[in-house]
């Protein structure tokens, strides 16, 4: 798809903004929401020709963890400090389960990748500090 004519941002002007809000501690998806709703800019693949992560990848801004895992990590972390205060939620129990499986399923993904670390495991103790 060709670079939409009536966005009114340069391809330098758009990555300024994705860096700024990454300072500014924004995820890539929130940056990719703000930069549509507020500036008009439909795609930043279409526009600039990289996706946000390679931008902040080129900028030595991108994080250590790709998002979508660091927030299966953030529900996993949360759900266990639930669990302790509430033993008996099951549901919640099954939850985590669910939701590790994910993580575990992930890792293997991005170890492949090599988004990851080769061999990285996930540590329910490890994650704690992590997201903290």
């Amino acid at each position: 798809m060709a670079r939409p004519e009536w966005v009114m941002y340069s391809d330098e002007e758009i990555e300024e903004l994705i860096l700024r809000f990454n300072r500014e501690g924004k995820s890539a998806s929130e940056i990719g929401i703000i930069l549509r709703d507020t500036y008009g800019v439909p795609s930043v693949k279409n526009v600039v020709g990289e996706k946000i992560t390679a931008i902040l990848r080129k900028n030595n801004q991108a994080g250590d963890y790709p998002e979508d895992i660091m927030n299966l990590i953030r529900r996993a972390v949360n759900i266990r400090d639930h669990i302790k205060e509430n033993p008996k939620d099951l549901h919640s129990k099954r939850g985590l389960n669910i939701i590790e499986f994910r993580i575990r399923r992930l890792g293997k993904y991005y170890s492949k990748e090599g988004k990851l670390p080769e061999g990285w495991r996930y540590d329910p103790k490890e994650a704690a500090l992590l997201v903290k």
